[in-house]
């Protein structure tokens, strides 16, 4: 019963957010819309921001779990647009809130854990400098991230994918090349 409770919570409160912003959603209207008490959303979270980070943690993991190999850069920048992608207008009511840094915190692992699998997947064994190979994937994971969320500044407006389409496709070569440098010099 309580799985089902907290579960109702959340999803009332994503359909919320799809209707109006942040700061027009209070507890109070949040249970009413649930059909629970006060007592009942207290037992689950201490308040509205705690319910945030609660929803976006859960998304993440599942992104992680739905993608547990990333195969190419393509697909590592898709998968954090995925995120984001599903239900607009909540993501943007979060995004351009308080609690943007929730946000933000949680997009910023989705971005590490895409880069880190498809590194791990690019490099495989590949013998590289330790230090390169955190270089390389601090490069991606922050190119991840800027390009999340300047789609977000642009209210996700523009048709992302087709632009990280055609990004790989101009990129393509790039990484093997940084790799290959990065590999120690035969002896």
């Amino acid at each position: 019963m309580a799985t089902f409770t907290k579960d109702a919570i959340k999803s009332t409160f994503i359909e919320l957010l799809n209707e109006k912003p942040l700061s027009q959603i209070t507890v109070k209207l949040l249970v009413e819309e649930c059909g629970i008490n006060r007592n009942s959303f207290y037992y689950h979270f201490e308040d509205l921001p705690a319910l945030i980070e609660d929803i976006i943690r859960e998304e993440a993991d599942r992104i992680i779990r739905e993608y547990p190999n990333v195969e190419s850069l393509d697909t590592a920048l898709k998968a954090t647009i995925d995120f984001a992608s599903k239900n607009k207008r909540a993501i943007l009511h979060i995004y351009n809130s308080v609690n943007r840094d929730i946000f933000e915190h949680y997009l910023w692992e989705v971005c590490e854990y895409a880069v880190r699998s498809y590194g791990d997947t690019a490099l495989g064994d590949i013998d590289i400098d330790p230090y390169d190979r955190e270089v390389i994937s601090n490069f991606y994971r922050c190119e991840c991230f800027g390009v999340a969320l300047q789609w977000l500044n642009q209210n996700m407006e523009p048709d992302i994918q087709k632009q990280i389409s055609r990004f790989c496709e101009l990129h393509r070569g790039v990484a093997e090349e940084m790799i290959q440098k990065a590999r120690p010099a035969a002896d």
